[in-house]
């Protein structure tokens, strides 16, 4: 059985809009979420949890249709947000005695475990914790009412390294049994790589890929070539890429397939921080030949080139593709004239 699937799940906002999202995690395995802020990964685990109401698609976890007010459901979901406030006033001996009336199957010894483990103090109050602290109690309260299914939403942020890496062990630990599964939304991209068996990547509220770990960071490769090396790379070989000044550097579907193919490039290895950064960042500047660049959007649509002499910018009537990325037909865009305050003149 998967622990959780989602299927076109769709959510909108005045300013946001999540789109057409869906992704399954397998029971017995970890998901890392990863995207930029404001990418839609809070906005998933609300929708999941159904903290919010979805415009449409199905959520299932462990098998059901998501409600909050179900309370064996409650039971086996260990949920943590990034910012957790419960019962600031008390201690923490205090706090588990009303949890203890909360959940059935609430375990003391493993409570008091992972209190010795996060070095916890029973005697001070929640309120005088630091953020590092808070997130290690909820993440000690979110295991000791023995969940199947552990959701955080950046569970890691504001632990130092040496706790980070335990309580990532403590996860691999967890998932140890088959039945239970961990969906993890963080920006620490090496975490992830260490503890994820899949990777859902989300931007701008799109789904950009879900796929297993493993084919991402062994398959994938980084390729950096120059120019003239560029041309001659096959379309099919491009995942996405990114010029820069003196190189261009690709991301490739099979890294050791690339370095044989051109063994005049390097090639080296794509970490989750690579794959990620080509795909947000193609919308900055891509350099076109010697007189101009590309502004790329997000999907690599291009839509406008811009040529600092004599100081023209073309704003395209359609996408970059339509025209086969061959100047010889700028003819078939608009023409605007530049002023050095930014304000534009239209030339057509």
């Amino acid at each position: 059985m998967d622990a959780l699937v989602l299927k076109h799940v769709s959510k909108a906002y005045e300013n946001f809009q999540l789109k057409d999202i869906s992704f399954t995690l397998p029971e017995g395995t970890i998901m890392g979420i990863i995207g930029e802020n404001g990418a839609g990964k809070s906005t998933i685990i609300n929708c999941i949890m159904d903290l919010v109401k979805r415009d449409s698609g199905e959520i299932t976890v462990l098998g059901q249709q998501m409600d909050k007010d179900n309370l064996t459901m409650r039971e086996d979901i260990g949920l943590v947000f990034d910012v957790s406030d419960f019962y600031d006033s008390f201690h923490l001996e205090q706090t588990e005695r009303i949890l203890q009336d909360i959940y059935k199957n609430w375990d003391h010894e493993a409570f008091q475990k992972y209190k010795r483990q996060f070095a916890l103090p029973d005697k001070k109050r929640i309120k005088e914790f630091s953020r590092g602290m808070k997130m290690k109690t909820a993440i000690a309260i979110a295991l000791s009412h023995k969940p199947r299914l552990l959701i955080l939403d950046e569970a890691t942020s504001g632990l130092d390294p040496v706790m980070r890496d335990e309580i990532l062990d403590v996860f691999m630990d967890f998932v140890q049994d088959e039945h239970h599964s961990i969906l993890l939304s963080s920006h620490i991209s090496s975490d992830l790589e260490k503890v994820a068996d899949y990777i859902t990547f989300l931007h701008n509220g799109e789904l950009v890929l879900s796929s297993c770990k493993d084919e991402l960071i062994y398959q994938y490769g980084i390729l950096k070539c120059r120019d003239e090396d560029f041309k001659q790379l096959a379309q099919s070989d491009i995942i996405r890429y990114r010029k820069l000044p003196y190189e261009t550097v690709v991301l490739v579907a099979n890294r050791e397939a690339a370095a044989q193919t051109y063994p005049s490039c390097i090639v080296e290895r794509a970490t989750l921080d690579d794959i990620m950064m080509l795909y947000v960042k193609v919308n900055a500047y891509d350099w076109f030949d010697t007189k101009g660049f590309i502004l790329l959007n997000h999907k690599l649509e291009a839509t406008a080139v811009i040529c600092p002499d004599p100081g023209w910018i073309f704003y395209l009537e359609g996408l970059w593709s339509d025209f086969n990325r061959d100047p010889a037909n700028l003819f078939r865009v608009k023409r605007f004239g530049l002023y050095s305050d930014g304000r534009t003149e239209k030339m057509v």
